[in-house]
């Protein structure tokens, strides 16, 4: 990725009301109308995977299923376990290995993954705690995290997909 791939971006958040996502809880929503809040943000130019927002957030949400985990809460649950860290750690991955590919395409094939791995998540957030693994303040915590993660990427997405720029492979061909 070249340096002024991703330059002094402003990604406006919309305002998301519930008639647009009936599927969500009102403390969900509430979450989103915190966003708009925010009315934009500048990201700055990103020269390194670990700059990208969505990434830090992603390493966030590791870290704090982590702890989760390794307190004893998912009992000898291993495959659960296994699954919720690896979709977990997909998220993170993702962002890494596609913005290291230096191209806008495969970045943004990455990224659907890393969007992907963060459905597949709160799915084992709802298996977790339908087995009292979380409480509801843990699930709702981690949920709403997974959610802004996938608001991140999908601005970022957009931002992408809209861009004439290729990436710095391509920068000499």
């Amino acid at each position: 990725m070249s340096v002024s791939l991703i330059s002094r971006v402003r990604i406006a958040f919309g305002v998301i009301n519930s008639s647009q996502v009936p599927m969500f809880t009102s403390l969900q929503v509430s979450m989103f109308r915190s966003f708009s809040n925010l009315k934009s943000y500048t990201m700055a130019t990103i020269k390194k995977f670990e700059d990208i927002l969505s990434w830090q957030k992603a390493r966030e949400l590791n870290k704090i299923i982590g702890k989760i985990i390794d307190s004893g809460k998912f009992k000898r649950s291993y495959r659960l376990i296994n699954q919720i860290e690896g979709s977990a750690g997909s998220i993170i991955d993702n962002i890494a290995e596609g913005f290291e590919r230096s191209g806008n395409k495969e970045f943004l094939q990455f990224l659907y993954i890393s969007k992907g791995s963060c459905g597949e998540f709160r799915s084992q957030l709802y298996r977790a705690l339908d087995r009292n693994y979380l409480n509801n303040e843990e699930f709702n915590m981690l949920y709403n995290m997974a959610m802004e993660i996938i608001i991140m990427l999908q601005k970022l997405i957009d931002y992408l997909e809209n861009s004439n720029m290729k990436g710095s492979k391509f920068k000499t061909r």
